[in-house]
């Protein structure tokens, strides 16, 4: 709700703080004294466009605040969040204080805060659309859209229309993906035959194959040692002939090695670190001749045969480098189709079998869909039944006897989320006259009187935090007029009412009484606001009686009127 709306510099309000609070809170005052700037104040902070028109003549901007109290947790306080603001919580109530003000200057241009930040206008009005609902002469219906409407119908309904909803869109999900899924089997089931034929061609040619892991690699080896066996023949051939000579008779590293090791021996006794060189020398002939008979094995298992082998191998690695052209990029790539491949075309191969048994299903859902929502129109008929009963006895208390309200469900010719029936609420304003969409076919007056009368109805089923009505008592006298005022006290149980009247008699039901001061003193008109209690609420309830605020008989009746309200 909101606690506390501040004003400054915006039409004719210099500078006034409204305390609302819970309840019901009239707002009356003098014809020109700015009455209307307050909802004017209230749409700005809700997302209406900026009017550089209000901005108080002289004033360099209007500035408006509003003070809400809201839930700390919930999606008004996540919306905040996101807008980069804050809300601060109020001790451990479970509630929290948000604050959004709005600026206008006198150039049109407008700057926007919630929650302590900068944040577009856009955010305020989400905000808005959540928190208050606003009636006004010039306002759009909260219930103008088909979509409002029907859900408006349901909320009244309960649980009538909740409980098969709840199940007709289960119902409805399963039939609509199903029925997706089936489209998608049929019309595509020549091409997942074609799929299924090359998959089944590429799976014949990689098992065929048999592809290892790693492979390619290996065959790179073997490839790159057979193009180059000369060469290695001819290198180990010279290394071993280096090392131990078997066709010359030059000397080798093995005959050096063993000279060197006996000219050390014969000396290696006169002196001892000697004998560790020629302990050395005997160890590198030993490795010398280890690594001689290394290559002789070598070479002799150097194939003579190897270009066969070669012609062999290249075969493969063609035969490897198509398959990972076609299925690759790599040979792992290729591998691991044979599984997924196998997976794929077992559930291709079952198509057949899938669409049968997904017709039968999607044929069941079908079947529960269409029961379901021959239910829910049913229930819809008989709540807008007790919908239009409902409306119509408000009416004739607000002076609207030979009005009537028609809640239509037709079908709109196919299934949604919600059913098949499309909702209109029409007014019917006398007997004999053609029912109308709402808005149209009624004055203001009568309009504001309608959608208090629905809203009476709706709230014990569809809660909002706080209403706010423009004007709904004009053209309403008398008794009437007690009506209304009767009917805002018992939407004010539970939800906050505001109510800008010029009735004594609506004004009497409030629970908050604020009145909007026009001081013409100056060079400039300035109005401010100020909230009345006791004898000064009993003078201005004399004043909208009779127009004289110190008439006895005025305060008299006034008293008494506020007797009978509360």
């Amino acid at each position: 709700m909101i606690e506390e709306i501040s004003i400054r510099d915006l039409g004719v309000i210099a500078e006034s703080t409204l305390p609302l609070g819970p309840g019901f809170t009239a707002i009356t005052g003098e014809t020109g004294a700015g009455k209307t700037m307050v909802v004017t104040a209230l749409g700005l902070l809700l997302g209406a466009r900026a009017d550089s028109g209000s901005v108080r003549v002289g004033a360099q901007q209007s500035w408006v605040e509003g003070r809400w109290r809201v839930p700390a947790v919930g999606d008004i306080a996540e919306r905040v969040t996101e807008a980069g603001g804050d809300v601060d919580r109020i001790g451990s109530s479970g509630d929290a204080e948000l604050v959004v003000s709005r600026s206008v200057s006198p150039e049109g241009r407008s700057r926007a805060y919630a929650g302590g930040r900068s944040a577009p206008i856009a955010v305020l009005t989400e905000l808005g659309e959540r928190l208050v609902v606003v009636h006004g002469q010039s306002e759009q219906l909260r219930l103008k859209s088909a979509t409002a409407q029907r859900e408006a119908l349901d909320r009244f309904a309960g649980e009538s229309v909740h409980a098969p909803l709840a199940r007709y869109r289960d119902a409805w999900s399963r039939w609509r993906d199903g029925a997706r899924e089936l489209d998608e089997l049929t019309t595509d089931r020549d091409r997942r035959a074609r799929e299924a034929e090359e998959l089944r061609a590429a799976l014949d040619e990689i098992e065929q194959a048999a592809p290892q892991p790693g492979e390619d690699d290996e065959l790179d080896e073997r490839v790159e040692r057979l193009e180059n066996v000369e060469t290695l023949r001819v290198a180990a051939a010279a290394a071993r002939e280096q090392l131990s000579a078997e066709e010359s008779d030059g000397p080798d590293a093995l005959a050096l090695i063993d000279s060197a090791r006996r000219a050390l021996e014969g000396a290696a006794r006169h002196d001892g670190a000697l004998g560790e060189l020629v302990d050395a020398l005997q160890a590198a002939q030993y490795q010398v001749a280890d690594a001689a008979a290394q290559l002789s094995s070598y070479l002799a298992g150097l194939d003579a045969d190897g270009a066969r082998d070669l012609e062999l191998l290249q075969e493969r690695k063609a035969l490897l480098a198509n398959l990972t052209r076609k299925y690759g990029p790599s040979l792992d790539d290729v591998i691991a189709r044979l599984e997924t491949g196998s997976a794929r075309l077992f559930e291709l191969d079952g198509d057949a079998e899938r669409i049968d048994v997904l017709r039968a299903r999607v044929d069941d859902d079908a079947r529960e869909v269409e029961s379901l929502a021959a239910e829910l129109t049913a229930e819809r008929v008989a709540a807008g039944g007790a919908l239009e009963a409902s409306v119509t006895a408000e009416l004739a208390a607000l002076a609207m006897p030979d009005a009537r309200i028609v809640v239509e469900v037709t079908d709109r010719g196919e299934l949604g989320s919600s059913g098949r029936d499309a909702v209109a609420i029409l007014l019917q304003p006398h007997p004999g006259s053609e029912p109308r969409p709402l808005g149209r076919g009624a004055s203001g007056g009568e309009l504001s009187r309608v959608m208090l009368a629905i809203e009476v109805v709706l709230a014990g089923t569809q809660p909002v935090p706080t209403f706010v009505f423009d004007e709904v008592d004009a053209g309403v006298g008398g008794a009437a007029a007690i009506e209304i005022g009767r009917r805002l006290a018992k939407l004010a149980e539970s939800s906050q009412v505001l109510v800008v009247t010029h009735l004594a008699q609506v004004a009497a039901f409030a629970t908050n009484h604020l009145t909007v001061v026009k001081d013409t003193g100056g060079a400039v008109t300035e109005s401010s606001v100020r909230k009345l209690e006791g004898a000064e609420r009993e003078a201005e309830m004399a004043r909208l009686l009779s127009g004289l605020s110190d008439s006895e008989s005025a305060v008299a009746h006034a008293r008494e009127l506020l007797e009978l309200a509360h």
